[in-house]
């Protein structure tokens, strides 16, 4: 009646969507309140906010392409007869 693993990998896609979501919105935020609260200590302008959210943003959004790229990757390497981008056909 139910396909139970396609089921299973549908609701595991949700999850790390949403996991990623979080993540992408929460992270810079959290770093962002450290970098204001800093510069509150400090007593600069919005340096630190600015710094720290930059940088926490620029990293989380390389990460989430890496992590792609390497997905991308493996599923590319499951495909019998693909080419790789240097043209050689890998062996399987």
């Amino acid at each position: 009646m139910f396909d139970l693993p396609a089921k299973r990998e549908l609701n595991r896609g949700f999850g790390d969507a949403l996991s990623t979501a979080f993540e992408l919105a929460v992270t810079p935020a959290i770093l962002a309140l450290i970098g204001w609260r800093l510069d509150v200590w400090v007593g600069t302008t919005p340096l630190f906010l600015v710094l720290l959210f930059a940088f926490t943003m620029s990293y989380e959004i390389w990460k989430l392409f890496r992590r792609y790229d390497t997905q991308m990757r493996d599923q590319e390497a499951r495909v019998p007869g693909l080419r790789r981008p240097d043209g050689e056909v890998p062996d399987r």
